[in-house]
């Protein structure tokens, strides 16, 4: 099974740069799109053509924000929407398809934003999604897919000292949140497949960032510990434009 996530940053802006081509290119079972910045009948819009894939999608309430997408060649056995938390739901950041053996899950987790004026949401954030996902986990496995919002170690950020607790993304509050994913059995596939390689997934628009590969790396495909020995490839497709993203995925027996 191959499985992509990609942060498009918009998913009617990436419509106009090649994107049912990109997606013909990836030839996924499986992908889950972050910040989709539309409502459900405008990604319906967006996608049509696309027809080997089942579309299912979370939207936030505001209009234009956030929204994550599952597109699924094989028809889950259920989908389900948020976490049960109402201040974390209207921002349409979860969506969870259900197979027989696996919970597939893409989140769009929070950027604590300018000044991190929203460290301490994020915060809250963090802890209370955790308890979601141990609480799909003690039912099966989980594979988790998505834009996580932080470069978990120095060799994730290209800048690593200069960002350190002053930029999103980059503070030890964060950062400790992203490792408790990992110490509640959840594994980074590509840093388990790739212990040392310098690799990004994110990058600036500014002052050219992605040509002179100044990025971050937090795009992640995390798995439950029982399925990371399955994971045949994890890869991060810098070559993939469209968005400030690019596609990060896993090949795995399922």
């Amino acid at each position: 099974m191959k499985i992509i996530s990609w942060n498009v940053n918009g998913v009617r802006a990436v419509q106009s740069k090649g994107f049912a081509e990109t997606l013909a290119l990836l030839d996924a079972d499986c992908i889950l799109l972050q910040e989709t910045k539309a409502q459900t009948d405008q990604i319906d819009k967006a996608l049509e053509g696309i027809d080997s894939y089942r579309i299912y999608s979370n939207c936030a309430e505001r209009k234009g924000y956030s929204g994550v997408t599952i597109l699924s060649r094989k028809e889950p056995l259920q989908i389900i929407c948020d976490i049960g938390i109402a201040e974390h739901d209207r921002e349409g950041r979860v969506i969870v398809a259900e197979f027989e053996h696996f919970f597939l899950l893409n989140v769009y987790v929070p950027n604590s934003g300018e000044a991190l004026a929203r460290l301490d949401y994020r915060q809250t954030w963090d802890l209370e999604f955790l308890t979601y996902c141990r609480q799909l986990q003690s039912k099966k496995p989980i594979i988790a897919c998505g834009d996580f919002n932080v470069a978990h170690r120095e060799i994730d950020i290209a800048r690593p000292k200069p960002n350190y607790n002053k930029s999103a993304g980059y503070t030890q509050v964060e950062i400790d949140g992203f490792s408790r994913f990992l110490d509640a059995g959840l594994v980074d596939t590509f840093r388990h497949c790739h212990p040392d390689t310098v690799a990004y997934s994110w990058w600036s628009f500014r002052a050219g960032a992605r040509a002179r590969n100044v990025g971050w790396r937090i795009d992640y495909v995390l798995t439950s510990e029982v399925l990371a020995g399955k994971v045949r490839r994890a890869f991060i497709l810098p070559d993939i434009t469209g968005s400030d993203h690019c596609p990060v995925g896993i090949e795995i027996d399922l």
